[in-house]
């Protein structure tokens, strides 16, 4: 029974993760960029009651036996991230991207590094510079100039401006993008982040729309890629298993109620 109480609890407390990770799926639904993740579980290790029993008979036949054993439980592992493309909205806004296909933005962080990102909402700084909603620079330091009366941005990249009192655009830079041979393995920093880690490799740059890499979409961004009928779904997998370990932990407390009560 105390083995019982261990291995449900340790259930409830794998079910109250899983919950807390569809809370944020869902929390993230309309965060533009989103990936949704799931939590790999494994069991936990198994203790033996009884070996295997093998040619106890006469002749050696027929008395071949498995061994007995008992799980501990199971335990959280690693949390997995889907990166399928998420829903193309179109938003009207010449800042606006969206990478159709593989490809992260390369963003420049305060203290010089880089992450890498799906959100294409951006914006401008007081220098001109292309940031992200957090003010982050685009690591090509795209700089837009204040007389420019309309901006371009090609599927390749290219970024050019109409200035006032031109007639021909002028061209401002190549914006590129980074893909990773196991995106799965990218660690989530927040600010709509991911930075490379040894299991995600190191980052291969390349032109949109070139040796795999997504091509840009000017005016969309991308949205989330949680479905939230999937997600529901799950919510209430995960609500029925915390119960149903809960009542396991009710049994085996009853039962050893019912053991400590036994009178000789």
């Amino acid at each position: 029974m105390f083995r019982a109480l261990r291995t449900a609890a340790l259930g409830m407390s794998a079910q109250q993760l899983s919950v807390d990770n569809i809370a944020n799926n869902l929390a993230n639904v309309n965060t533009q960029g989103f990936k949704r993740t799931t939590i790999a579980f494994q069991d936990l290790f198994y203790q033996t009651l009884s070996a295997s029993r093998m040619g106890a008979s006469v002749n050696n036949v027929g008395n071949d036996a498995p061994e007995l054993q008992i799980g501990h439980g199971s335990r959280p592992v690693s949390t997995i991230r889907n990166f399928s493309q998420g829903s193309i909205e179109e938003t009207g806004n010449p800042l606006d991207l969206a990478i159709n296909g593989i490809g992260f933005y390369q963003i420049t962080r305060p203290d010089g590094s880089v992450a890498y990102s799906r959100d294409g909402n951006f914006t401008l700084n007081g220098s001109g510079l292309m940031v992200n909603s957090s003010g982050l620079p685009l690591a090509d330091q795209i700089e837009i100039p204040s007389d420019a009366v309309s901006i371009s941005i090609t599927q390749d990249g290219t970024v050019a401006a109409m200035l006032q009192g031109q007639t021909s655009p002028v061209d401002l830079g190549q914006i590129e993008l980074a893909k990773f041979i196991n995106p799965a393995g990218l660690r989530a920093v927040g600010d709509n982040l991911f930075e490379a880690t040894d299991a995600s490799g190191e980052p291969f740059l390349g032109i949109p729309g070139s040796d795999g890499f997504g091509t840009m979409m000017q005016g969309f961004v991308e949205n989330s890629n949680v479905d939230i009928v999937n997600e529901m779904v799950k919510l209430i997998v995960a609500q029925r298993a915390y119960e149903t370990n809960s009542k396991m932990v009710q049994t085996a407390e009853e039962m050893m109620g019912i053991t400590n009560g036994i009178k000789r």
